[in-house]
């Protein structure tokens, strides 16, 4: 099997960062196949590309060369690192943007990028994307060992993830929104099956029924249902739930046990 590499980035597609970043990873490895995952995260967003990162990591195959770039300490003494986790590996900076990889695998281990042989000669600091991490990635994936690349690493920076939902004495569930994707679907910090049995999502004192799916509704009426992450989202059918609920990340949300007549179980 050839050997993979995917990119996760801010950077857009209109400027040419990307292609330059693509160039070098041609140079050091051609052949290599390469899968854009998106330049659409937000500027700087690390929690959100964090987030992005959960999605796919382990769906690709065994060796798979994970390269992310949301570098917002681009140029200061944040170390970059290459990680191998579940027999994956990944190449990024050490802000946080590993954490939900390293939270999810059983076992890992990290290097700091400094061995200069595997990075570019000249190095902006500006764009280590180009200069650092797309170098570091492509030699990963022509095969060079990780622990080539820079010394062990055992204390990567992580992000504080949402808490776990609060349980309120009335049995219903504190959560949070943790991302919003392009449709407008609110995913949350609640689990799945959650949703199981009479339940209703309040989200900013607006009530959400569950549904299977989002063709069970009437075009714009709000439902929350499990998404794919196999978490509660709260969704509105061919139309934006933030718009409509008017919330943004971090906005508390509620799921209500009612009992068998409807009424809120107290």
């Amino acid at each position: 099997m050839s050997p993979r590499l995917t990119l996760l980035t801010d950077f857009g597609t209109r400027d040419g960062y990307v292609g330059a970043m693509k160039g070098v990873m041609a140079d050091v490895a051609p052949g290599v196949a390469l899968d854009d995952i998106s330049h659409a995260v937000e500027a700087g967003d690390v929690e959100g590309a964090a987030l992005t990162l959960e999605r796919y990591w382990d769906r690709y195959p065994p060796g798979t060369v994970h390269l992310v770039v949301v570098d917002p300490g681009v140029g200061t003494e944040r170390r970059g690192l290459a990680v191998e986790a579940a027999g994956r590996l990944l190449v990024l900076p050490d802000n946080g943007v590993v954490t939900r990889v390293i939270t999810s695998a059983s076992r890992w281990q990290a290097v700091a990028l400094e061995n200069q042989e595997f990075l570019g000669p000249d190095r902006s600091s500006t764009f280590h994307g180009r200069d650092v991490f797309a170098p570091a990635a492509a030699h990963l994936a022509r095969g060079l060992d990780l622990k080539l690349l820079g010394p062990a690493v055992d204390d990567p920076v992580l992000v504080p993830l949402p808490p776990s939902p609060i349980r309120r004495d009335d049995e219903s569930l504190q959560g949070q929104v943790i991302g919003i994707d392009r449709f407008g679907n609110l995913s949350t910090n609640l689990p799945g099956h959650c949703l199981e049995g009479p339940v209703e999502v309040e989200v900013d004192g607006r009530r959400i029924s569950p549904a299977i799916s989002y063709g069970e509704v009437e075009k714009g009426a709000l439902l929350a249902l499990v998404n794919s992450d196999q978490r509660v989202e709260v969704a509105a059918r061919e139309a934006s739930a933030a718009r409509l609920l008017g919330v943004e990340k971090g906005a508390p949300v509620r799921l209500i046990r009612l009992t068998d007549g409807g009424d809120e179980a107290s």
